[in-house]
């Protein structure tokens, strides 16, 4: 089995910052090899993508994340990493780390992994 484990949510006052993280557990080959994904669902809304990473280490945001929020990964922690400044009260949700395809030690490939979330309140 494999697992992703998001942590860094909490409370932040509007314009702040967080980083939000996400480790793939240690039956996960590699992060680096495949897309991963943050996705954000706010109280009564879909959930929304907000930003990808690719195995070349091409990144997309989400229009509402341009210029704010930064995503990358680290190899050595397998684990990948959502910085989210100029933080907003619609910003609010919780959010979730997110792999296509997640590919194990041995080599059996997993899909649509998701990690249970962690939940971000911008408010003053």
């Amino acid at each position: 089995q494999v697992q992703l484990v998001e942590s860094g949510g909490g409370l932040v006052q509007p314009g702040g910052s967080l980083t939000l993280s996400c480790a793939a557990s240690e039956s996960v080959l590699s992060v680096t090899s495949v897309t991963m994904n943050w996705y954000r669902q706010a109280p009564g809304k879909e959930r929304e993508l907000v930003a990808t990473i690719s195995s070349t280490g091409s990144t997309n945001y989400a229009d509402s994340a341009k210029g704010r929020f930064t995503i990358s990964r680290d190899n050595a922690k397998n684990s990948v990493y959502l910085r989210m400044s100029s933080l907003k009260p619609e910003d609010t949700a919780v959010y979730y780390c997110n792999a296509p395809v997640l590919i194990a030690r041995d080599y059996i490939r997993y899909l649509a992994v998701w990690g249970q979330g962690t939940l971000v309140t911008v408010s003053s």
